[in-house]
């Protein structure tokens, strides 16, 4: 029944009906297959309640799914393996009601529109959108019409927007110079977004991607974190298409030259460049103000070395980080009392940001599915029992 539920939602996608039958899909699809933890691979820290972004009070994820054609490529037709990745810091009250955030670039082969204005400005104004490259100018004009749409911030007066919307490329699998992404599909992903557990693997705007020469696409983890100020919560999302098959490392074990077989892209003269990009969302509900969210943004990077990545020239890596706390800071009107974590007792928030992105990523990598796309090219998914039998190995297997 599941799988027939699946096609239909595909073709409600492609026919412009998903708005309609894929919500309820997208809740009873959300986790139904292990997890890294689920296969034994130990992680450091606590995760939250789901071990997802949504473990963050407030925060929602939307997709969209994209997927119609196979074999030959024929650009404007497919076959399409692609869509959109929607996550609202505060759930619908996100575009009114913006919050603190920082961002930072590890390596700049990439894009995350809205981000000189966020960086002058020390707030996100509104969802952070994900999809592929060739995506990025539709999903943010779809951004700006939804929010005409639905009367913000004021119908009658003069506005303005700058979204935030980030990028990788699937153009191995995917039909990218077709420009399947349509303005509904973003829309879609903002009113479908829900909190609870959240989708992961061949979803969204990760629908398409490769990482570590395996499948890739959309991954999420949280750490809990009690300091001497008190309880927090940090979660992380990741849509994951960077790396190369001989730096991946999995709880420190180099699984990647241990799975040497089938990679993708074997056949082409960049099979073992660290190439592609990663986006990381980071979400807390710690009082943190935009220099600390910069500061926690860069931890990201230390999350992604423990993974292997080098960051290559080829890869864009690009990380924002927010926090729910604070509302109402960005009124226009009066003096605003805010509240801030003092810099000296961020050290388990930057703990939890590290962990929780080294799981997202692994998370992404073991939900994901073998994927045919374009020309019949194959990326297989990362294989759960030789990922056992290697963990095994190293005497690094929890269970």
């Amino acid at each position: 029944m599941r799988n027939r539920f699946r096609t239909l939602c595909e073709l409600a996608t492609i026919f412009g009906l998903v708005s309609a039958i894929c919500p309820a899909f997208a809740q009873q699809e959300a986790h139904p297959k292990p997890r890294a933890r689920d296969l034994g691979v130990p992680f450091d820290g606590t995760p939250g309640p789901l071990n997802a972004i949504t473990d963050v009070a407030g925060v929602i994820v939307g997709h969209t799914t994209v997927i119609s054609g196979e074999g030959k490529l024929d650009i404007g037709k497919g076959p399409v393996r692609t869509g959109v990745t929607a996550v609202l810091p505060r759930g619908k009250d996100s575009m009114m009601n913006p919050v603190f955030a920082g961002w930072w670039s590890l390596n700049g082969n990439g894009e995350m529109t809205g981000t000189t204005w966020l960086e002058e400005s020390g707030f996100l104004e509104g969802p952070v959108m994900i999809t592929n490259t060739h995506s990025v100018g539709v999903v943010r004009d779809a951004v700006i019409q939804w929010r005409v749409a639905h009367g913000q911030p004021d119908p009658t007066g003069y506005w303005w927007s700058l979204p935030v919307v980030a990028e990788t490329w699937d153009g191995w699998l995917n039909d990218i110079n077709g420009f399947h992404v349509k303005l509904d599909h973003a829309w879609h992903a903002i009113d479908s977004a829900h909190g609870g557990a959240v989708e992961e693997g061949n979803v969204g705007g990760g629908t398409g991607m490769i990482c570590n020469g395996f499948k890739g696409g959309i991954g999420t983890s949280s750490r809990k974190v009690d300091g001497k100020l008190g309880s927090y919560t940090v979660g992380v999302l990741v849509q994951c298409n960077y790396g190369a098959r001989k730096n991946l490392r999995i709880a420190g074990v180099p699984v990647g030259l241990e799975i040497p077989e089938d990679a993708a892209s074997a056949d082409t003269g960049f099979a073992q460049e660290d190439r592609g990009s990663i986006i990381v969302v980071v979400a807390t509900d710690a009082p943190l103000v935009t220099h600390q969210l910069k500061r926690l943004a860069r931890r990201v990077s230390l999350g992604l070395g423990r993974n292997g990545s080098i960051s290559g020239n080829g890869s864009g890596d690009i990380f924002i980080a927010f926090s729910t706390a604070n509302s109402g800071a960005a009124k226009t009107e009066g003096v605003v009392q805010l509240t801030m974590l003092p810099n000296d007792q961020m050290n388990p928030l930057f703990s939890a940001t590290v962990e929780a992105t080294e799981e997202a990523i692994i998370n992404a990598m073991v939900a994901a599915e073998t994927m045919t796309g374009i020309e019949n090219h194959k990326v297989i998914a990362l294989p759960h029992d030789r990922l056992r039998a290697v963990l095994r190995k190293y005497n690094r297997l929890t269970n």
